[in-house]
């Protein structure tokens, strides 16, 4: 198991200085407030930890996309302000994230002092990787906490290159949540298990689904995608989105359905409305669409299918509340717009009724969030929600991430499933959905 923060004394921390990796790459508005401080609310336990056990921290983050040159509306101050007011204490910012004026201020830093170096993508080493620039970062400290779950699937210098030359190097509180939850929760959950796979497009999640088919007792399959299962199977789709190249990619992972026992439910009905609204281009939030609900197998090639429909919506909600561990990755439907937001709120309130009784419910992917957001549904209404979108993604995929193998203790059984499942104990009547 990847060595946790928590595991490191006050003897060995004290006085230390410790470069902690965090994701602040937090939304602001134009005129640089921030908007949702949410992620660094999600740093405050590790460095909350550090601060009491006397550590000098160093925190190095993130912000947009400037491509390794200095954007001044990318600076970090607006985070350094609001994580000293999240904190009760000052952060000393500093405006480089290297050399030897940034190690000679931080050796100034009291015990129990926080700095926060500047952005970190101002530098192009940094997604290059650059030795060079890893072993000039790990020069300001002694060892090193990756924390940045969100980051975790990049090989940059602060998530990979900097454990080169720090030692020990381990995981904060944030990292070894994530890591506990879509790692050990899922594969050894208590069954029956349940995943629920969204989105358009069954290309950028076939690694996800061919792997949990393997572990799950039931696969429920939404949104866009549900419609390439669906024509594959011969079903008459009219103009839904579908993916033709993936037909037999569809074909594949029903196949493995069969091989491991796994019943792979798909929209019975869907919401559907005309093909000829573009509704990306035509159409906003708040426009009355004109909608039909039509069984899913036999659309007519007019319409096209938005969300799913009344029956899919009963039969998957009842299918969560069966459940007793459920993964959530991506909409069911078009939720951003009013009119097909329904079968994406069934699957959120379903979920936080099933964690109210007590039930495992963990949801990664930023649609998914952003749907819990536009329902007004609070995260902690769920077991686990995951602060990675890409990196929660390539988890669920099976696939190693580079800034959690580079960590103490890290082992590729985390990663991978050795559980077997036993028999679905669902209700007869919701398996007749099965492909």
């Amino acid at each position: 198991m990847t060595k946790s923060i928590k595991e490191l004394s006050k003897n060995e921390l004290a006085g230390k200085r410790v470069l902690v990796r965090v994701d602040f790459n937090v939304p602001q508005d134009s005129d640089g407030e921030i908007t949702d401080d949410s992620r660094i609310k999600a740093a405050l336990p590790t460095i909350k930890y550090l601060i009491e056990n006397d550590a000098k921290t160093i925190l190095v983050s993130h912000l947009g996309r400037p491509k390794g040159k200095v954007v001044e509306s990318m600076r970090m101050d607006p985070i350094a302000k609001r994580l000293s007011e999240l904190l009760k204490q000052d952060v000393m910012k500093l405006d480089e994230a290297i050399g030897p004026d940034v190690l000679s201020k931080l050796m100034s830093l009291e015990n129990g002092g926080v700095a926060l170096l500047e952005n970190i993508r101002f530098y192009e080493g940094e997604e290059k990787n650059d030795p060079s620039f890893s072993k000039s970062l790990a020069e300001l400290a002694e060892l090193y906490v990756n924390d940045a779950f969100g980051t975790a699937h990049r090989a940059h210098a602060s998530t990979e290159g900097v454990t080169s030359y720090l030692s020990p190097a381990v995981a904060g509180m944030l990292m070894t949540s994530e890591l506990e939850m879509l790692g050990t929760k899922l594969d050894s959950p208590e069954r029956p298990f349940t995943a629920i796979i969204g989105g358009s497009k069954v290309s950028s999640k076939i690694a996800v689904l061919k792997n949990l088919v393997k572990k799950v007792d039931t696969l429920i399959i939404g949104g866009g995608m549900a419609f390439t299962f669906i024509k594959a199977q011969g079903g008459q789709i009219g103009k839904s989105i579908c993916e033709d190249d993936q037909l037999d990619t569809a074909r594949e992972i029903m196949s493995l359905a069969d091989d491991f026992d796994t019943a792979i439910i798909i929209p019975e009905d869907s919401l559907c409305m005309s093909a000829e609204v573009n509704l990306f281009d035509e159409c906003k939030p708040s426009d009355l669409i004109e909608t039909e609900v039509l069984d899913s197998r036999s659309i007519p090639e007019n319409k096209q299918g938005m969300d799913i429909g009344p029956k899919t919506r009963e039969t998957f909600a009842k299918l969560i509340s069966q459940s007793r561990t459920v993964i959530w990755n991506g909409p069911v439907g078009v939720f951003e717009y009013d009119s097909f937001e329904e079968g994406t709120k069934t699957c959120a309130i379903a979920l936080a009724e099933l964690t109210n009784r007590d039930g495992v419910t963990i949801i990664g992917g930023g649609d998914s969030v952003a749907a819990l957001e536009k329902f007004g549904l609070a995260k902690e209404s769920y077991t686990h929600v995951s602060t990675g979108g890409g990196a929660s993604l390539e988890f669920l995929e099976g696939k190693t991430l580079p800034g959690v193998a580079c960590l103490d203790g890290y082992s590729k059984d985390e990663a991978a499933s050795t559980s077997t499942k036993p028999n679905r104990s669902f209700d007869a009547e919701l398996k007749k959905a099965s492909v």
